[in-house]
């Protein structure tokens, strides 16, 4: 079967995206904002007619639903509560694009949201913060990605791409190279500008542990960071020695405005990424899991931990997942696994 991102999905995935980038909130249907991607007439897909968390349009699940942080795991979010509230007219969710760690920081260990996505898992200070006010959250894996390195179209220096080692060189704030010639002397004595997600974000911290090292001088912090990966391709795209990296999804939606780099992992080959090279494991080492992160005493209301089952649910179907967001889906042993994680979770909040 093929992984091939399709072009024909139940509503336009560059226009959502490319919104979702730039307004960094979304509002779905119990915010004042409107959806311009409204997909109430369009045909139902496997996951709706499956009967998976349906009401049969009586509205008896009520409630609100407050989520927040990464912004790698926003468009599959935005896509799951959507079809979540299609079915349960009395469901209202509120979503933001605020990073991993942001989320948790500011929103979800202090008790504010009843879920945190994250491109990363959670970190044992975060651990500690939601313990310290009485929040515990459960992980659920919700995708694989493929975080992706891009440069403009212009760029045609490159080659067959970059090793480990030149990412790591470009980007690590141990004597930074100014420019592309301080990498290799083949490329152009041209300054470096680069774009990338902000410390608060997973996609920062698991860039990091698989290119830096966690034990290494760190991230280089003379870059243009940002929250908004419309950003980043913007800036790429913008300039002809820019370089960025983000997840799959975002260039996914964008692959005729920038280039994405094929990367070179000790003595393997080039490998581009892709939804096969994440699902096989030749995409490394930036392939990496996606999590939404409920907490036990929210899943105590019968909303939101039908909502987190309906996600699960719904997180093998690739026509949602793969087709129309841009990520690897689950397995079915994945789901089954995650679905007797709410299960115990459920119970624990009883």
């Amino acid at each position: 079967m093929t992984r091939e991102l399709g072009r024909n999905s139940r509503f336009s995935r560059r226009t959502f995206l490319a919104a979702a980038g730039g307004l960094g909130i979304a509002g779905l249907s119990g915010c004042t904002q409107s959806n311009p991607n409204d997909r109430s007439t369009a045909e139902p897909t496997e996951a709706d007619s499956d009967g998976s968390g349906d009401d049969g349009g009586s509205g008896a699940l009520s409630g609100e639903i407050s989520i927040a942080g990464s912004s790698t795991v926003f468009p599959l979010a935005s896509a799951m509560a959507e079809r979540f509230e299609e079915q349960h007219s009395g469901v209202s969710t509120s979503l933001q694009s605020t990073g991993s760690g942001g989320g948790f920081a500011n929103y979800f260990c202090t008790g504010q949201t009843d879920f945190n996505n994250a491109s990363r898992p959670i970190q044992p200070e975060e651990e500690e913060q939601c313990a310290s006010n009485d929040v515990e959250p459960v992980e659920l894996k919700v995708a694989t990605d493929a975080l992706t390195v891009i440069v403009n179209n212009g760029n045609d220096f490159l080659g067959e791409g970059l090793t480990v080692e030149q990412l790591h060189e470009i980007w690590s704030a141990e004597s930074p190279p100014e420019t592309w010639a301080d990498v290799n002397s083949e490329w152009p004595d041209e300054p470096l500008e680069l774009y990338g997600p902000s410390d608060a974000s997973g996609t920062y911290d698991y860039f990091i542990e698989a290119v830096l090292g966690e034990e290494g001088p760190g991230h280089r912090q003379d870059y243009a960071p940002t929250e908004q990966d419309r950003t980043i391709i913007q800036g790429v795209a913008g300039s002809e020695f820019a370089m960025g990296y983000l997840g799959f999804a975002y260039f996914s939606q964008n692959q005729d405005t920038v280039q994405a780099v094929p990367i070179k992992d000790g003595e393997g080959d080039y490998v581009e990424p892709s939804l096969d090279t994440a699902l096989s494991g030749d995409y490394t080492p930036l392939s990496r899991p996606l999590f939404t992160y409920p907490k036990v005493s929210a899943l105590a209301e019968e909303h939101i931990a039908e909502f987190a089952r309906f996600w699960i649910e719904n997180a093998t179907d690739e026509a949602i997942v793969a087709d129309e967001v841009g990520y690897v889906p689950l397995s079915e042993d994945e789901r089954d696994e995650m679905l007797d994680t709410i299960d115990d979770a459920v119970e624990e909040s009883a």
